[in-house]
């Protein structure tokens, strides 16, 4: 008998597996009817599994740990049974900042500490002068990228919300916010920051494997009560999830699995900006050539299995941009979103 199950996704390189599962014919081997749902924000991901009116979603870890934890005012525990990535995100500002950071820069902008104090130079010449702060996004207040900016920012001082208006805009609207000046920059996930490099409109400051490998990102999200209430949908996803993962690894396939991609209901963005990402290859923008990035994005079976140990930074970001004061019952909450036990591990 064939299981019909809908998952909502965001359209990134990130919701790639979900994707492959359904396109690749992963899930009807599995014996499901996958039906995507390509959404417009993380906060309509979030509420539409709430109320179920999807079975599962590709969704930030982050946003899962304050979702269960009724952090940001909304209340709805969940599990994750495996990740769908880790890395894969990248800061980019526009073309204009990003020559005036060159130029305060003192030693390599490759450095993420020179770039930080090239930025608190800038800021402070700005207020001297009274001018209006920066203005940074990330794609949810509750995202590794909302940390990933913190621990950047913390590295001269800075204090994001504080030295610099924090806003939160969807990946698929970055490019256009950089392009109005509505943002100087943002930090998001592949392959927005290429799409804006590509257009003409901004330049990659840093990856986000410079400031934290193997960082936390997206997961496959459910319920939490779906775990024990419907395991075999459970089992036959994460299965198929992780027979995507083998071949999103296989270098063979990279064309395929750029065209899959971007199909007008998946990412909707031309194979020739996707390829580059997928092969590690990152357009940088202001001049410079692509950039080579080892292991940018993470699809290998290791990066999926669910570590409740990264419960421990995601608190701590939270903490950090003052969306909480972390208690120990908190963390042990957190951690307790990550189901390692669910993970079926090596097996084929």
């Amino acid at each position: 008998m064939t299981l019909h199950l809908r998952v909502g996704f965001m359209p990134l390189v990130d919701c790639a597996l979900v994707v492959l599962a359904k396109d690749e014919g992963f899930a009807e081997a599995e014996g499901l009817n996958l039906e995507l749902v390509r959404e417009v924000s993380w906060s309509n991901l979030r509420d539409k599994l709430n109320i179920r009116l999807f079975d599962a979603a590709h969704m930030l870890g982050p946003a899962a740990i304050a979702a269960t934890l009724g952090v940001g005012g909304v209340r709805a525990p969940m599990a994750v049974p495996l990740a769908l990535n880790l890395d894969g995100a990248a800061i980019t500002v526009t073309l204009r900042r990003y020559e005036e950071l060159a130029r305060l820069a003192e030693g390599d902008m490759a450095d993420t500490a020179v770039s930080a104090r090239a930025l608190a130079a800038l800021v402070a010449r700005r207020k001297a002068s009274g001018l209006p702060p920066l203005t940074l996004a990330a794609v949810f207040g509750f995202s590794s990228h909302t940390y990933l900016l913190c621990e950047w920012l913390a590295k001269a001082g800075l204090s994001l919300g504080t030295d610099i208006r924090f806003e939160v805009v969807p990946p698929p609207q970055t490019v256009e916010a950089l392009r109005s000046g509505r943002v100087d920059g943002f930090c998001a996930g592949a392959p927005w920051n290429a799409a804006a490099v590509a257009a003409g409109v901004g330049a990659m400051v840093h990856t986000s494997t410079d400031l934290r490998r193997d960082c936390p990102d997206k997961v496959l999200a459910w319920q939490a009560d779906d775990l024990e209430r419907r395991p075999a949908a459970v089992q036959k996803l994460t299965a198929a999830i992780l027979r995507a993962s083998d071949w999103a690894c296989d270098p063979a396939n990279v064309p395929r699995f750029a065209a899959h991609l971007s199909a007008p209901d998946r990412l909707a963005l031309p194979v020739e900006i996707l390829e580059p990402v997928l092969r590690f290859n990152l357009l940088q923008g202001a001049g410079r050539p692509p950039r080579e990035v080892e292991r940018f994005i993470r699809f290998d079976r290791e990066a999926l299995r669910p570590v409740p140990e990264h419960a421990a930074w995601i608190l701590a970001g939270m903490e950090k941009a003052g969306q909480i004061v972390q208690t120990p019952a908190m963390l042990e909450q957190a951690k307790a979103v990550f189901r390692p036990a669910a993970f079926p591990g090596e097996t084929a």
